[in-house]
């Protein structure tokens, strides 16, 4: 093992030693390279001439440039053109955190890492694959789960999926999610997407809490738990009564046997889908600078090892977004259409004729809803008449419709839903 990788398991161990049993075989190895070429670049930087990086200046010192390029973008070349660190900006990464703390009161007084910057969430999630999974490695999911989990950490690490009941009489499942933790095994790791993936649903309050105090108990029973949070759609909740707080704010202080991951960014948050920016965050009971420190390095290490940075343009560009005075109320702007959007289904689906063929899954956040079709339906049918006859497009998920109201015009979900139940009534 390499020295470096051996100082940072130094310090996790010290101070919490749960997490070396909760990391993989590659997160034990891995490390930041705070020596060699890195190191004498950083030792490097002010030099009058500076043959170290391995970029082109111009002969004023400044990024070298195309002006076909450079003309488009209203920003200083120091921050478009070079590369960024590995970590991220450390000026996002600062201002992110800030927002994880304006964005969910519950994290006030609690000690969690700074977020490292990620090629936006599907690479988060590939990264926490690479710390946390050996081959084998089983991971709770519940029963409606995004679909691109499979590529990145069945495919990518080798791991196996263990699924709970998402729903129970329209509300969380918490028996099976309870039942899915307590299984054999010391190690566990479970992924909570909240607004979920296809469902639109996010818990209540009381099912929250209920969830967080399932996690303290598997944790006081001796369970060994990483618990990831996809936050991918933080943020766009759209009734009372339901938590618009992560649950990474529940439990990243939770039990010094729970390590918390937080895996977010922009790209639903702030509709920039392309720009490819996200974070990972930690919390544990017990944790301090110094072990979140060395849970940076390492992650920073991961991300270097598989796409060197983060794309510096989009960085800036979203530093300048949250510090535009502009900002709160575009996005204000924004929520109230995707509301208006989440408003209309509920008004089309009271009509009662619908559930002759199909009743929508519990709902209420995000940009997505589903509804089941009836017994003696095909999906795989519906979707295809839908896109031959009626020019409309869905996702079949196993004879559950997925619908991206997010991307529908609130005057058009009526149309929407009747297509679907005329291709389920041509089908039928």
């Amino acid at each position: 093992m390499n020295p470096q990788a051996k100082e940072l398991n130094d310090v996790i161990s010290a101070k919490c030693p749960v997490v070396m049993d909760l990391l993989s075989e590659r997160g034990k190895s891995i490390f930041f390279p705070k020596k060699g070429i890195l190191g004498q670049t950083a030792d490097a930087k002010g030099t009058k001439i500076n043959a170290t990086i391995g970029a082109a200046v111009e002969d004023d010192g400044t990024p070298m440039r195309l002006g076909s390029i450079a003309s488009k973008i209203n920003l200083d070349p120091a921050l478009t053109f070079p590369y960024a660190p590995s970590f991220g900006r450390p000026d996002i990464r600062k201002r992110w955190k800030e927002m994880l703390y304006e964005k969910n009161s519950k994290l006030a007084g609690k000690e969690i890492s700074l977020p490292i910057v990620t090629n936006a969430l599907t690479h988060g999630i590939s990264m926490v694959g690479y710390l946390f999974m050996d081959e084998g490695q089983e991971i709770i999911v519940p029963n409606l789960f995004w679909g691109n989990y499979n590529l990145i950490l069945t495919n990518g690490y080798g791991a196996k999926f263990t699924h709970f009941n998402l729903f129970k009489n329209g509300s969380f499942d918490i028996d099976s999610f309870k039942a899915s933790l307590m299984t054999e095994g010391e190690k566990k790791v479970v992924i909570l997407n909240f607004p979920n993936n296809p469902s639109g649903y996010t818990p209540t309050f009381t099912e929250m809490e209920a969830i967080t105090k399932v996690l303290k108990d598997a944790a006081d029973a001796g369970k060994k738990i990483v618990a990831i949070t996809d936050d991918a759609y933080f943020g766009l909740v759209y009734e009372e009564g339901i938590e618009p707080q992560s649950v990474f704010a529940y439990i990243c202080d939770l039990h010094e046997n729970i390590l918390a991951v937080k895996v977010d960014g922009p790209t639903k948050e702030d509709y920039v889908w392309g720009f490819r920016v996200g974070f990972i965050s930690y919390g544990i009971k017990g944790g301090d600078a110094k072990f979140y420190d060395a849970m940076e390095s390492k992650t920073a290490g991961a991300v270097r090892g598989n796409i060197s940075n983060s794309s510096n343009l989009a960085q800036s560009l979203l530093l300048q977004a949250f510090e535009d005075p502009n900002y709160g109320s575009e996005k204000a702007t924004k929520f109230q259409i995707m509301q208006e959007r989440y408003e209309a289904v509920k008004e089309v689906l009271k009509e009662e004729k619908y559930k002759e063929y199909f009743t929508p899954i519990p709902y209420n956040s995000g940009y997505f809803m589903c509804v089941q079709l009836v017994a003696g339906i095909d999906g795989e049918a519906i979707r295809d008449t839908l896109i031959k006859k009626y020019s409309i497009g869905i996702i079949n998920l196993n004879n559950v419709i997925r619908v991206a109201f997010s991307a529908v015009a609130a005057k058009d979900m009526k149309a929407l839903f009747e297509g679907i139940y005329s291709a389920c009534k041509d089908n039928a």
